[in-house]
């Protein structure tokens, strides 16, 4: 190991130690505020933000910040139609964001693989719900990791219709890179909002989880679902309303960056620029279903 890579390792391993002793919810909340205040003194930090971030602003459907009501309204923007193309093939699972892939690959029985070298169990990210462990045990899965500058909306990767959500509750940990590689079962132990889905693919799920100033998550049908807050698991049974929704479809949004855990019960071939570190733009092929 160089001295550089060292010293890059004992940084990390500073700040993922440090997020331990952080009041999490307090300051993911005092942002969920900050970040909704309707005021032009806003802009200045919104033009630094997209200096840092290297935004692309032209794909924005309003590509003038200062048009954007709060900070929030600028994080949430929508984009405009033509720059994403969902591939609409019966065949393909289409991804449901920007981002980048962190990992993907089989669930082992009732594992998926964090980072390198590090895993976590399937019913420990689901609540400790047995059935839906079952369920999407022996499946497939990505975890794709959404950084400030990406587009902060989440889309259908598959026509399918909402059977049950569930929110549930934990740390706000970030879900940066370092901490992914450094901090013991991070997706199970941050609060986290559960989709399940079925579809033409068997069951599906889109998990949403949050992290250190992703002050809200929420979905079109819903609404907000986090904050606030709570210390118990909330679960909703969508069976008899019949919300359908259709490939490339939001489905709903983060404030901040944060990951989704896409889930399959049914296997998935995973193309060759579906790979661990592999940039992923919303509506591109992320995997095919097999024929039968």
């Amino acid at each position: 190991m160089t001295d550089n890579a060292g010293s890059s390792l004992w940084a990390d391993r500073l700040k993922a130690g440090l997020l331990y002793c952080l009041p999490h919810h307090f300051i993911s909340r005092l942002l969920f505020f900050l970040t909704r205040i309707e005021s032009p003194l806003k802009n200045p930090f919104v033009h630094w933000f997209i200096r840092r971030y290297q935004v692309d602003m032209s794909e924005a459907l309003d590509a003038e910040p200062a048009n954007y009501a709060s900070f929030n309204a600028f994080f949430t923007r929508a984009l405009k139609p033509e720059v994403r193309t969902i591939d609409k093939d019966a065949g393909v699972l289409c991804c449901p964001v920007d981002g980048c892939i962190s990992q993907l690959g089989k669930v082992h029985g009732d594992r998926l693989i964090q980072a390198k070298g590090r895993d976590y169990r399937l019913i420990d990210l689901l609540g400790n719900n047995s059935e839906l462990a079952n369920t999407f045990a022996h499946g497939e899965f990505a975890t794709l990791y959404l950084s400030p500058r990406d587009y902060h909306r989440i889309h259908m990767p598959f026509d399918a219709t909402l059977k049950y959500m569930s929110y549930i509750p934990g740390r706000l940990f970030s879900v940066a890179p370092y901490t992914t590689r450094l901090i013991p079962n991070l997706f199970a132990r941050n609060e986290r909002v559960v989709t399940v889905f079925n579809s033409d693919v068997g069951p599906l799920a889109l998990i949403l989880v949050g992290a250190i100033n992703v002050a809200a998550i929420e979905t079109v049908w819903h609404g907000l679902v986090t904050p606030p807050h709570r210390n118990k698991i909330s679960e909703y049974s969508y069976t008899d309303q019949n919300i359908h929704l259709l490939k490339g479809q939001e489905m709903g949004r983060f404030n901040m960056g944060s990951t989704v855990i896409l889930l399959t019960a049914n296997p998935l071939n995973w193309p060759t620029t579906s790979q661990p570190g592999s940039a992923v733009r919303l509506g591109q092929k992320l995997a095919v279903v097999p024929s039968s």
